[in-house]
């Protein structure tokens, strides 16, 4: 692939549609074969063989440039080149047609290596230690723990979560409030004096796995994502303080007990499905009736009408109507 080191080469610090063959190409170049392709990526030319591409006809590029070429995908301009990979940087493609030249991306010093990931992706590219090497192992790391989170959240979702909001919204309710305790927690109230938080109201889920996934922040936003992606709203992870049992009673004067309770710092999900909720937290004045009463005569039983008790109106009604009659003294 000695044409396409040339053409990497050719490029460096060749931004915004400037003439990138200026001042790089050697005198006299050697001829390009007519199989070769012009690729503009972030403004920059790259000239490569496109065979190089049907080692790996999964990816957007194998599809474009293989035996079977999907042109639907993109067709070349004027000039006869390919405007693809749009907001992919330059330096990030340099990487990535490594990837196509010897099966592995080294991503360098001043590339963002999440960037690089998103190229991965739109490219259909897979993204993982088998693909990547990065000096920064930390970076790599957290990319490939995401992964690793997405995939274990999802079967979390399904297997411990879903059949939790199933059993709420079969009761009518259209939220849940879920708190994760470990394998070895136990919940021991007092039926008399149960904790006054409205942890009653929670679902408890016993998971050690789950436990420790939530303790990271990372995992919780990963789980957030996914949350988001199946419609899910108002979502809020976090830890807080759990009653799991209790510690000592303490008795007031007049024979009254409180119970203190035991503590224990637990990941929770709170999380709806409710499709009109800004509704459910409004009031419609106009169906609220009006306890006031119309005028004193009728509140003191007098005159002609007082048999016929006056109906109860709209308070906007008494707000737009006449103005009641006034008293006769």
């Amino acid at each position: 692939m000695e044409e396409h080191t040339t053409a990497s080469r050719m490029t460096v610090g060749a931004e915004g549609g400037a003439d990138v063959t200026k001042g790089v190409w050697p005198t006299q170049p050697r001829p390009l074969s007519h199989d070769r392709v012009t690729l503009v990526v972030d403004g920059t030319h790259f000239v490569v063989d496109p065979a190089v591409f049907t080692t790996y006809p999964d990816t957007v590029l194998g599809r474009m440039f293989g035996r079977a070429r999907q042109h639907s995908i993109t067709r070349p301009n004027a000039k006869g080149e390919y405007e693809i990979a749009e907001g992919i940087g330059a330096s990030i493609f340099r990487v990535i047609l490594d990837f196509y030249r010897v099966g592995m991306m080294h991503c360098p010093e001043g590339v963002s290596l999440a960037e690089l990931r998103e190229a991965c992706d739109y490219l259909c590219i897979n993204f993982d230690y088998s693909t990547v090497r990065c000096r920064d192992l930390s970076a790599l790391l957290h990319e490939l723990s995401n992964d690793g989170a997405r995939r274990q959240f999802e079967v979390f979702l399904e297997d411990l979560l879903v059949p939790v909001m199933v059993c709420s919204a079969q009761e009518g309710e259209r939220e849940s409030h879920i708190v994760v305790l470990t394998d070895y927690d136990t919940v021991d109230w007092d039926l008399d004096h149960p904790p006054p938080m409205g942890e009653e109201n929670s679902q408890i889920i016993y998971s050690a796995k789950l436990y420790r996934f939530f303790k990271f922040i990372e995992n919780r936003d990963v789980a957030k994502t996914v949350l988001k992606e199946r419609g899910l709203k108002n979502i809020r992870i976090g830890i807080e303080g759990y009653p799991t049992c209790k510690e000592k009673v303490k008795r007031r004067p007049g024979g009254k007990s409180e119970v203190i309770y035991r503590f224990v710092q637990r990941p929770f999900l709170a999380l709806s499905w409710e499709k009109e909720e800004g509704k459910s937290r409004h009031v419609d004045f106009q169906c609220v009736r009006s306890r006031s009463v119309p005028n004193l005569i009728t509140a003191l039983g007098e005159g002609p009408n007082r048999a016929t008790p006056t109906p109860q109106v709209d308070e906007l009604d008494r707000l737009n109507g006449p103005a009641p009659p006034a008293l006769h003294q």
